[in-house]
């Protein structure tokens, strides 16, 4: 009796310290290369959220761990990353920044039955063709940026020239119109390329230059920018801007840039929405830095994440996403919903504007960088249901 007794209590340390072992929340992210400062934005953020819900009492019972890997934005890398993070255990995937390494990382997460989550890479790819039902991005696609763009520019810079200089192409001579197929651009740049391109720009009569550019590519293009005088001649416009670009380029070389984003650190005090004041009052406390889009974002995807394994009682990757599947919450903004469709993060969009740098360095922390010019739901930027089902098709594009 004492032996069955002693195996019992035995067992059931046993089976608490496994109950008590932390779930581990993968993250596969560019800590290197041309995105790390997009990839350090995403792993506070991810942290940030890992350490509060752990604050909180954890997800049915059990402890958050945050596990993270380097990408270098390198597709072999990142999946690489994955299998190393399902061998950790890994309930969750996330992260990333380029759009092939996001693809190539949520194709592995798939084939390993676990669900992958992008805060940021702008491909159309990737919630169209390229979409399955274990990949979510939470950010926004080029065409969802653009789609927002082309309704302000028609608006306020109507019958305007175009230079529009994509990751692997030019468009000179074009309209508002032409962003659509420059947003299927695939992330091959290079700086010959767009010296070149550039170069031409100058040459040309154009009134508005489209740098469809991304990372540090679009620090290098805005340098040639200011060096060619280019913005005295011409308003510059970067589809998909955030923080974490001006912040490496620097206020001067981007004061008066126009781009969208998904989020900047006023939007909270914008939409009246505590949660998205406190997140920034806290991050700007630990970090001395205002949370970019990217951080945000890495921020909303851990605690959606979470939410929905609360919501579907497990964490079983396919309870997990139907409870995620037409999800709307609040969070850190307006409203948000996942769309069942196409795992698209649908979201209020912003075009924005650089200040001026005298007017940047007026604020504390010397990064009160963007004017919010203009707002779309992003019911109205996401591609529609046919235009997803066409680009799934066999006769969508490649």
């Amino acid at each position: 009796m004492r032996v069955l007794v002693a195996a019992l209590a035995f067992f059931c340390l046993q089976f608490q310290a496994f109950a008590a072992e932390p779930l581990v929340i993968g993250l596969s992210y560019p800590s290197t290369g041309s995105y790390k400062w997009e990839g350090l934005s995403q792993k506070r953020g991810a942290l940030m959220a890992v350490e509060e819900i752990n604050r909180e009492g954890g997800v049915l019972g059990r402890q958050l761990k945050l596990v993270s890997r380097n990408s270098g934005a390198m597709p072999d890398r990142a999946v690489q990353n994955v299998e190393r993070l399902a061998a950790d255990g890994a309930v969750m995937l996330m992260g990333g920044a380029s759009s092939d390494e996001v693809i190539a990382a949520g194709e592995r997460a798939r084939q390993l039955h676990l669900p992958y989550f992008v805060p940021t890479a702008y491909s159309n790819r990737v919630t169209g063709r390229a979409g399955h039902a274990f990949l979510f991005r939470e950010g926004a696609s080029a065409r969802m940026a653009n789609n927002l763009l082309m309704e302000y520019l028609e608006t306020t810079l109507p019958g305007k020239r175009y230079f529009i200089i994509t990751s692997d192409t030019v468009i000179p001579n074009g309209r508002s119109s032409d962003l659509g197929e420059a947003s299927r651009s695939r992330d091959l740049s290079s700086q010959r390329h767009y010296r070149e391109a550039l170069k031409q720009a100058a040459q040309s009569k154009t009134e508005v230059l489209i740098l469809m550019l991304y990372g540090t590519d679009v620090v290098n293009a805005m340098r040639m920018v200011d060096h060619l005088g280019l913005k005295k001649r011409m308003q510059v416009v970067v589809p998909n801007l955030n923080q974490d670009v001006v912040d490496q380029a620097g206020p001067a070389l981007m004061s008066g840039v126009i781009g969208t984003d998904t989020w900047t650190w006023r939007v909270p005090e914008r939409e009246g929405n505590p949660s998205g004041k406190r997140f920034v009052a806290d991050y700007s406390g630990r970090y001395q830095s205002y949370p970019s889009s990217a951080a945000a974002s890495a921020y909303g995807i851990v605690r959606q994440w979470a939410d929905a394994a609360v919501r579907a009682g497990t964490t079983e990757s396919t309870a997990v996403i139907a409870a995620l599947e037409g999800h709307t919450y609040r969070l850190l903004k307006d409203e948000q919903t996942w769309r069942a469709l196409d795992h698209q993060n649908l979201q209020g969009m912003y075009v924005v504007r650089v200040k001026p740098r005298a007017e940047v360095l007026k604020d504390e922390l010397k990064q009160d960088y963007f004017e919010i010019l203009y707002w779309m739901e992003g019911e109205v930027a996401a591609p529609t249901e046919k235009e997803v089902l066409w680009e799934r098709s066999p006769e969508g594009p490649e």
